[in-house]
């Protein structure tokens, strides 16, 4: 099995992590720790969160880790034979937005959140491929709360990459990474604090 590779902790946004078929910037820690604290108790007390219902192999799960989706508009996103429809911006969500579209220099129109209340909780191998987003899709990616291990998979032969997301900090995820890669946020029982992931991306074929 291929060893995963840990990036360096400062990294250059213009340097692409991923070794070929894809692109993957890492803005670094983008937020002071005062402001990040600050967004971190935000998003747990006033996103409405709840628990995704979603259809594995037939059967239906409710996943421990919750949820929740915004948008420009009230768009419609299907995944795992999930159905979700977004809700308008609140103040805070859309100073992150702002934000990111500002560092990253893209645009974006919706926003999945994901709250992980320890590191029992997690994300399995998956790729944000739904049509609805597009050929291609441009994909940023916020982190507040505890350190996780994020990883990438190639589908074609496995090879790993990976790194640490901290408090405050932004990666982009773009061109074919989605089509060509696998990611995961990686369980561990040494972590026991929550953390907040907002994933802003663009729904392209929208009603």
């Amino acid at each position: 099995m291929p060893t995963p590779n840990l990036f360096p902790t400062a990294p250059d946004p213009a340097a692409n992590l991923l070794p070929r078929d894809g692109v993957l910037h890492d803005y670094g820690i983008c937020f002071s720790a005062v402001d990040a604290d600050r967004y971190l108790q935000q998003l747990l007390t006033q996103i409405p969160w709840q628990h995704d219902r979603l259809l594995i192999y037939g059967k239906p799960v409710t996943t421990a880790r919750e949820i929740a989706w915004y948008g420009d508009r009230p768009f419609n996103y299907r995944y795992s034979g999930s159905d979700h429809r977004a809700r308008p911006w609140d103040d805070t969500l859309r100073a992150l937005k702002t934000a990111v579209e500002r560092i990253s220099g893209s645009h974006y129109n919706a926003c999945l959140l994901n709250l992980y209340h320890d590191g029992n909780e997690g994300m399995g191998w998956h790729s944000d491929d739904e049509a609805v987003l597009g050929d291609n899709p441009d994909i940023a990616s916020l982190s507040f709360g505890a350190t996780r291990k994020f990883a990438f998979r190639h589908k074609a032969d496995g090879e790993k990459v990976a790194l640490f997301l901290q408090h405050g900090q932004l990666i982009v995820m773009r061109g074919a990474t989605q089509a060509h890669w696998q990611h995961a946020l990686l369980k561990s029982k040494k972590i026991h604090a929550p953390r907040v992931n907002l994933t802003f991306r663009t729904i392209v074929d929208a009603p």
